[in-house]
């Protein structure tokens, strides 16, 4: 949740600043995290997913969201977790995220000169290689201290 706080996001790349785009930031970022895992031939825990799952519920409810609100709420936002998963990167060989994919979470992006997506798509290239030079282990908490240059 912290990376998809980052200011840079809202300033720098002029995102929307509301619950969707928080969200879908961690999507992205989780998913990175993920591919990195899978790269590297590394299980991801289960636990870890769980938990980002549960603390999206858990905020959700504290917005006032009832049960059957939220559950379908968390349906939703699964399907779009996996749908970010399965088309972030372009590559197999190498990590390129797919411009169609980030238009349709973030169609403010979609500009004349490409510059805001640009930002966009560096910010996760140099993410990805920052998560690949980290330990498994620690991947997840050590990601947060991540700043791009």
């Amino acid at each position: 949740m912290k990376l998809s706080r980052n200011l840079y996001f809202y300033k720098e790349i002029g995102l929307k600043d509301v619950f969707e785009s928080r969200i879908y930031l961690m999507f992205f970022h989780f998913s990175v995290i993920l591919i990195v895992h899978k790269y590297k031939n590394i299980k991801f825990s289960q636990k870890s997913y769980d938990s980002l799952f549960q603390n999206i519920e858990n905020n959700l409810r504290e917005l006032g969201q009832g049960d059957v609100a939220v559950n379908k709420k968390m349906k939703d936002l699964n399907k779009i977790f996996y749908d970010i998963l399965l088309k972030i990167s372009t590559r197999k060989d190498k990590f390129e995220i797919s411009k169609n994919l980030v238009l349709k979470y973030f169609g403010e992006l979609n500009e004349i000169n490409n510059k805001k997506y640009d930002l966009f798509a560096k910010y996760f290239v140099n993410f990805y290689d920052f998560c690949f030079e980290l330990p498994p282990e620690t991947m997840i908490k050590d990601a947060l201290i991540f700043k791009d240059k």
